[in-house]
């Protein structure tokens, strides 16, 4: 079994009181790793170090050039472990051999984009208040500081490259809190940091449970900014936490997409988008496409063919190429998701396909749910409003554009969503509409490094990816630069100076 420590001040360290944790294998039930168990006194230790290198260290003061130097250098040892990566992702969190594959190559071309932003003019001139002779203005960002960031288990390797990414590319130091379902992947990116030129101090690692480790992180007085992806629930807590010493806070919430089919749509294209955007990762995603909105003309046809072609999905070991979906992550993430299918068949839903547990061959001992449908949801009921993050999709029919739109923003959420139609400017029209911050157009779950995601509502607050996630990650300082060398021609010097006199 693996063994991991923490990283603090560039070295692998144990937890203050020597506690540790394990990680577990999904698909086995078995133990992956031992790690260790984080806490308070780690914590103050870990955001120590990182406060005293974005105050004294070199990382904050360095050439962009050199900053992207170093993350391109991270980048490449990213490629090159991408075998052992892969192979780790699918063991501790049941991710399927094409989705690990996929993350891994996506993770260390993310860091290659942000290393070459790294390398980007942080200051503009502000033309229109400049004048020669008179004044120059820029505006200059600069780093926020020391920044406390915390990540989900479904995406364990990319989540933190989208957080350390812009936050390193723009100078800050960082201490990373991983979720405790998925330690030992943050420890493997620890492992690489720990062996590239990064200066010591300016990425810290501490595993641990959320309560815990997470509290304190999100709790301490030396953190200027958290950013945090995952449920809606604790970000309104951390957001809570930040507000006590103003800290900044970007915040990558639930969602609850809709997947809109107008009656127009190619039906081949849409049903294979459909079950693309509803069970991808076992639907563990938070843009999952699991509010399904089907206009009648083509609602029967639809619900056939989908039905037919989610029969065929293969659940089986994660490992093996052939494998569509794996095992959710955990024992409690199966029994949650599987509470939210008894609760819509309470409700009055119908489940037309799934809605168990396999509970027979090398499937019994992991943590499976199987493809689930529901037909004859109302938009009211829990499984059409909350966020399951299981591979439940509830279908629902609607009549008009006008009504797949309103039921569409009926959401606390607004994450992401999708529209397909052969229409392409109804297709558009339908997607402006949509209060939601990714909308796909005929397409799903397509994400670039260089465009913002984010969230509307209850989805969160702030942009990561693009030029966008920078920005997040500085603070913006105007710099007047004065060019007028008589100090009587100042605009100031006749009221300070040499004051007018006043009538008597």
């Amino acid at each position: 079994m693996r063994e991991y420590q923490l990283l603090i001040d560039g070295k692998f360290v144990p937890a203050a009181d020597g506690k540790t944790f394990e990680s577990v294998n999904p698909f086995t039930a078995e133990p992956v790793a031992r790690v260790a168990r984080g806490q308070k006194a780690d914590v103050d230790k870990a955001v120590a170090a990182a406060r005293k290198a974005f105050d004294e260290g070199p990382w904050p003061r360095m050439s962009g050039e050199e900053r992207s130097r170093i993350l391109k250098g991270i980048a490449e040892k990213i490629e090159a472990a991408s075998a052992d990566l892969v192979a780790l992702m699918i063991e501790e969190s049941g991710s399927t051999y094409r989705k690990a594959k996929g993350e891994v190559w996506l993770s260390g071309k993310n860091m290659g984009y942000f290393a070459k932003l790294a390398n980007r003019d942080f200051t503009r001139p502000i033309e229109s208040l400049s004048k020669p002779g008179v004044s120059r203005n820029l505006i200059a960002r600069e780093p926020v500081g020391m920044c406390a960031q915390i990540i989900p288990w479904n995406f364990p390797l990319q989540m933190a490259i989208w957080k350390l990414g812009p936050a390193l590319a723009a100078g800050n130091t960082v201490v990373l809190k991983p979720a405790e379902e998925t330690p030992a992947m943050a420890m493997e990116l620890a492992k690489i940091i720990a062996d590239s030129e990064l200066p010591a101090g300016v990425v810290n690692v501490i595993t641990g449970y959320g309560e815990e480790a997470g509290a304190a992180l999100a709790e301490h007085p030396g953190v200027d900014k958290i950013a945090f992806t995952g449920s809606t629930e604790i970000g309104k807590k951390l957001m809570g936490e930040a507000s006590r010493d103003l800290k900044r806070v970007t915040l990558e919430l639930g969602g609850k997409s809709a997947n809109i089919v107008l009656a127009d749509a190619d039906l081949e294209m849409a049903v294979d988008g459909a079950l693309y955007g509803a069970f991808f990762h076992s639907g563990q995603c938070c843009t999952a496409g699991t509010r399904l909105f089907v206009q009648d003309e083509i609602y029967d046809r639809f619900i056939e063919l989908f039905t037919q072609k989610a029969k065929t999905i293969r659940l089986g070991n994660p490992a093996d190429k052939g494998t569509d979906l794996g095992p959710l992550v955990s024992r409690k993430q199966q029994e949650r998701v599987l509470s939210y299918i008894a609760t819509g068949k309470k409700e009055g839903a119908r489940c037309i396909l799934g809605g168990t547990a396999p509970d027979s061959g090398e499937l019994k001992a992991g943590y499976f749910v199987e493809p689930t449908i529901f037909v004859d949801v109302d938009n009211g009921m829990a499984i059409a409003q909350e966020e399951i993050f299981g591979p439940v999709v509830s279908v629902l029919r609607f009549k008009t554009e006008e009504e797949a739109i309103q039921l569409a923003n009926q959401s606390k959420y607004g994450l992401a969503g999708a529209v397909w139609s052969q229409d392409a400017e109804k297709a558009m029209r339908v997607a402006r509409k949509l209060r939601t911050g990714t909308v796909w157009i005929n397409e799903y779950h397509l994400i670039s490094e260089k465009a913002p995601f984010g969230g509307y509502k209850q989805s969160g607050l702030g942009r990561e990816l693009g030029e966008d996630a920078l920005e997040e990650y500085t603070e913006i300082k105007h710099i007047h630069v004065d060019e007028i060398g008589d100090r009587s021609k100042k605009f100031w010097y006749d009221s300070v100076v040499s004051p007018t006199p006043q009538p008597a």
